[in-house]
């Protein structure tokens, strides 16, 4: 599980009345790329990479009507999803829908993790997730809901038990069953201060169904740069998640705070 602040391309098509003096501008592709490495993987916040970097990269199709799917991986760590392949893919579709400045997109992504799963007393559980998203944006202003629809990164009981453990105390987590309904509240601003310099600004929030000790509030204050097509990315990404909670011990004993604060270096291009 863990926070991405999770990031995809989507493209809108506004069509143009047939009579125009100038020759009107061609439609952007409808298929995208996309490439970028990163310093730290953080996914909602919390490290995916032991904050380590981490390559990226995915595709997209958007329809003239609004529909879109695509696809997103990024490599992570199999400290945080064992025996896996270190990798995650993510699956997307949705419809998006514009009313002059205003954007409606409505959809769902099923977040995947090769073999990774957690070795319990009633057997192995997958730690994959699937959510339901609903968003809207305004200019530079976007806001996005997101609800599991099942286990939230895999978490029930038997989950809860086995791989959640108290740093301190080596207490698990207590049984209270299925996460489903956990929901994330994405608040983002995305605004241009000077030509090619972009101010990027989130918070957002993980409210886990019935875990609510992993509850927490993540933040992003940053600035993208465009060097002739290259995105040039640095930021400040932090959490207020429980450190006693949120944390991954490597094989050597290390420990890494997977929540606490770090500045994020980032190179990507779309083509």
């Amino acid at each position: 599980m863990n926070n991405k602040t999770l990031t995809f391309a989507t493209l809108c098509a506004l069509s143009l009345p047939g009579a125009a003096i100038a020759q009107a501008p061609a439609d952007p592709p409808a298929l995208t790329g996309n490439a970028t490495l990163v310093s730290d993987y953080r996914f909602r916040g919390i490290s995916q990479t032991f904050g380590g970097p981490a390559l990226q990269g995915g595709a997209d199709y958007n329809h003239s009507s609004g529909f879109y799917v695509g696809n997103w991986n990024s490599s992570v760590t199999t400290l945080s999803y064992p025996n896996g392949a270190g990798l995650e893919m993510d699956l997307y579709a949705g419809y998006k829908k514009s009313f002059g400045d205003i954007t409606l997109d409505i959809g769902a992504i099923q977040y995947y993790y090769h073999d990774a799963r957690v070795v319990t007393a009633s057997g192995d559980k997958k730690l994959d997730n699937t959510e339901a998203y609903l968003g809207a944006s305004w200019k530079w202003l976007s806001f996005k809901a997101s609800r599991a629809l099942g286990n939230y990164f895999g978490l029930n009981g038997a989950v809860a038990q086995a791989f959640f453990a108290d740093r301190d105390t080596g207490a698990a987590l207590t049984d209270r069953g299925s996460s489903r309904g956990t929901m994330y509240y994405d608040l983002s601003a995305n605004i241009e201060v000077a030509p090619k310099l972009t101010l990027n600004l989130h918070v957002g929030r993980t409210d886990v169904a019935k875990y609510n000790e992993l509850d927490y509030t993540d933040y992003k204050a940053g600035v993208t740069y465009d060097l002739n097509g290259w995105m040039l990315g640095a930021a400040v990404i932090g959490t207020n998640a429980a450190e006693r909670w949120y944390f991954v011990r490597d094989g050597a004993g290390k420990t890494r705070q997977t929540g606490r604060p770090a500045a994020v270096l980032s190179i990507g291009k779309t083509f």
